[in-house]
């Protein structure tokens, strides 16, 4: 009897840490899809801020628009940029958009306001950036799709991915760029530009391209 109790004992304690184990791993990877969602979110944030600060960035589709129109509360609002490049707003209907910096479209709206509103005063912040991605892809801890900052540069964009992992071939590195429908594809040896060997390979990023970590 006192042995059938012992048995009891122990495979109660072998389930009770099987399943503590269990519970660690599940919270463990919430933690990284929290981590990874963080990242992603600070990034755009950043790009966000980038975008506000720099007064020749191009408004581009997607990409999500605040309009404060003063003293007018039925005008201010945020809107989306449609895929055909225009905004629709009340009393002016539909404004291009894409390829206008915000103070453009702010000073065309303002123009168009003039119809029906004395000396509007209009102001155009970008909330979010959609347009201009990028991608990292491969053998890195947070592959995903990041927003493109103005001037980034592939190892900015690499440090954003969360490192590599063990199997990460660092000088194979390429990034994948399609122009005019051609895709071409560019070398990055990752050792070399961090000990500043070769800095021109360490290229501005555009719109689109893809980091592939093999």
């Amino acid at each position: 009897m006192a042995m059938r109790n012992t048995i009891v004992v122990i495979m109660a304690a072998c389930l009770m840490a099987v399943g503590t184990q269990a519970r660690s791993v599940r919270h463990a990877a919430q933690d990284k899809k929290e981590e990874a969602k963080d990242a992603k979110s600070q990034a755009t944030t950043t790009a966000v801020a980038s975008a506000g600060e720099d007064p020749t960035y191009k408004i581009g589709p997607q990409d999500v628009l605040k309009i404060d129109v003063w003293k007018e509360d039925q005008l201010t609002r945020v809107v989306p940029v449609r895929p055909d490049g225009k905004i629709t707003l009340p009393l002016l209907n539909d404004i291009q958009a894409v390829g206008l910096t915000p103070m453009e479209l702010a000073n065309a709206i303002s123009d168009q306001l003039k119809k029906f509103i004395n000396n509007p005063q209009v102001t155009v912040s970008v909330t979010e950036i959609n347009s201009r991605r990028i991608y990292v892809t491969g053998e890195v801890t947070k592959a995903g799709t990041y927003a493109l900052l103005p001037h980034m540069t592939v190892l900015q964009a690499l440090s954003s991915s969360g490192g590599f992992t063990q199997f990460a071939r660092e000088k194979n590195i390429y990034v994948l760029r399609t122009e005019n429908g051609k895709q071409t594809k560019i070398p990055f040896n990752y050792k070399e530009a961090v000990k500043g060997k070769n800095p021109a390979q360490n290229i501005e990023l555009l719109p689109g391209d893809v980091i592939v970590v093999p």
